[in-house]
This record gives structure tokens, C-alpha cells and sequence, in this order.
């Protein structure tokens, strides 16, 4: 029989990398600002948040992420031009982002890693559990994983965390998880972690994607926790310790998930989320989808 938690309602967003793979696109623009169709990536994330239930907004960001506060604030002379235009439909489209949800800003300061990032939401997050959303994951919205993690973390208390079956050789590139099954289909519980781990020693081919449920007791961890892989705090090391020991924050489990993510860190994954979600959109797929098959049937064959 499942017990009752307390219900989430803050969601935690890190804002404050560089986006150096996206230079010099990135020098004076945040990487979370780079329009994903006609939105920017930060927008999808935020309003996954809400739709999960989550409409307490804290974003940790850096120097030059002033642009991410302008877009979720309101911009009366730029409303009132489209209102005196009677655009209606796009001036709903720029009080959308400013209505979506309670925002909130807190600087980072030092790039130490994720851990500290997640370790500067303490004081606004307090003793309550947490969502923690990275921007670089958008999340399709037609399969609701962060809903379904709050809903775990609900049931099982303690923290919860997304992974994704990839394959052996791409294992190095996250954080993996030491998995054990439970009578979920889809959830298992977490016995360990471990960051970027070489595919011969890594405990299995679960990768942690950028969705965290987070028991408060984590930051009580984070503050003790030294640098770990790249010279930075790892929130891995951090949920491994709590994995380790239930009798910290409570058991840590793992919702499996085999949906639909797109990856706007890479640039080759950016484009092809970019291609992925116009093709879907009832107002640009049609034409765009005629045009692509073209160029991939013809134009591609010139290349």
C-alpha cells in the first residue's frame, strides 16, 4: 500500500551554463533564448512544468540571462502596438509566456556544476520536495513524464529521477543508474549512481535524462559534497548518497521512459528537434512536409 507525500508545487530551472557549443550565436544571446520553430527552448520547459502541476517557477541563471527575465515578463509598449493593430492572435501569443506561471530569479554566481546550481534554490524551495527541469531536455508534451514522476514521488516519497535505455556506447555521456525492478512496470528502484561512467564499468545501459524529483534533504548533501568529475559539484554524487542511504531523504526511484525527448544541446539534435516539431504544427506541417520531401528527394540527391 502506497503513503501519502506532501504535494509539489516548485519547479527549479538551471539557466546559468554558457552555451558554448552554440557560439557565437550563444555570445550575447542565452542558449535557453534560441528559438526551437517560433519558441524559445526555455518556454517548452517551463510550460512542461506547469502542465504537471507546478506553477512555482524558480530559474538559476547567470551574467547575461537578463533576456530570460525580459521574455517571461510583460511588454506593455510591444502589447500595446499589436493591440492598436488588432493582431490579436500574436498579441495572445506574447501574454502567453508572461501568464504561464509564479517566476521567480536567482543568480548562480561561480559555474560549479549542476550540484550547486540545484544547492542556490535552498532558501526559495525550503523543506519541500521539488521538480528540477534542465533545459536542454524538451520533453514532447503528448508524453507526460515529469507528471508522472511527481505522481511517484507522491506515492513513494523520497527522490525520483528520469532515465532512458541507451546504447552501451553512448552510456559516457550521462549520469547511470544501478536499477532494481518493482511491481511498476515502469518505475524501478535506484541502488546507485554513478557520472559519465565508461560503458565496461557501468552497472547498466540506464541513462539519466534531465528531470529530477528531489527529496529537500539534498541540499543538506550538496553543501558537504566535494567536486567530482570536471572539477564540479555533481548532483549525481549527491543522489548517490541519498540511494545509498534511505534513512537521509528516503529511497530514490527511477521512472523509465520511452517517449518522445529532443535534445537542443547538440547542435545536430537541435536541428533535428527543430525539423521534428514543425513537421507536427496543423499550421506549418503541411507545407513544410511537401517542401521536405523534396528537398530530401531531389535536392539532397544534388549534394
Amino acid at each position: 500500500m502506497t503513503q501519502s507525500h506532501p504535494r509539489i508545487s516548485k519547479a527549479v530551472i538551471p539557466a546559468a551554463g554558457l552555451g558554448t557549443r552554440f557560439l557565437p550565436a550563444t555570445k550575447a544571446t542565452p542558449k535557453e533564448m534560441l528559438p526551437v520553430v517560433d519558441k524559445p527552448a526555455i518556454q517548452y520547459v517551463v510550460e512542461e512544468a506547469v502542465a504537471a502541476g507546478l506553477d512555482d517557477v524558480l530559474m538559476v541563471t547567470g551574467r547575461n540571462k537578463r533576456p530570460l527575465e525580459d521574455h517571461f515578463d510583460r511588454n506593455y509598449e510591444l502589447e500595446s502596438a499589436l493591440e492598436k493593430k488588432g493582431d490579436a492572435e500574436r498579441l495572445a501569443k506574447v501574454q502567453e509566456s508572461s501568464d504561464l506561471a509564479t517566476m521567480h530569479y536567482v543568480r548562480q554566481g561561480d559555474p560549479k556544476g549542476l550540484g550547486h546550481a540545484v544547492l542556490c534554490a535552498a532558501p526559495h524551495v525550503g523543506d519541500e520536495p521539488f521538480a528540477v527541469l534542465l533545459g536542454d531536455d524538451l520533453i514532447d508534451p503528448r508524453d507526460p513524464l515529469l507528471k508522472r514522476m511527481v505522481e511517484v514521488q507522491e506515492q513513494r516519497g523520497g527522490s525520483v529521477v528520469a532515465l532512458m535505455e541507451v546504447a552501451p556506447e553512448q552510456i559516457h555521456l550521462y549520469g547511470c543508474a544501478a536499477v532494481e525492478t518493482t511491481e511498476d512496470s515502469d518505475v524501478v528502484k535506484v541502488s546507485g549512481l554513478v557520472e559519465k561512467p565508461e560503458p565496461a564499468e557501468a552497472p547498466s545501459n540506464y541513462a539519466i535524462i534531465g528531470r529530477y524529483v528531489l527529496d529537500p534533504h539534498v541540499f543538506g548533501i550538496l553543501r558537504r559534497t566535494e567536486p567530482g568529475r570536471g572539477g564540479e559539484i555533481q548532483l549525481t554524487d549527491a543522489l548517490q548518497q541519498l540511494a545509498a542511504d534511505e534513512g537521509i531523504g528516503g529511497p530514490v526511484h527511477g521512472v523509465v521512459f520511452k517517449g518522445r525527448r529532443y535534445d537542443t544541446g547538440d547542435r545536430g539534435d537541435y536541428l533535428r528537434a527543430i525539423v521534428r516539431l514543425a513537421c507536427e504544427r496543423e499550421d506549418l506541417g503541411p507545407d513544410f512536409r511537401t517542401w521536405l520531401r523534396r528537398y530530401v528527394t531531389e535536392e539532397m540527391q544534388q549534394l
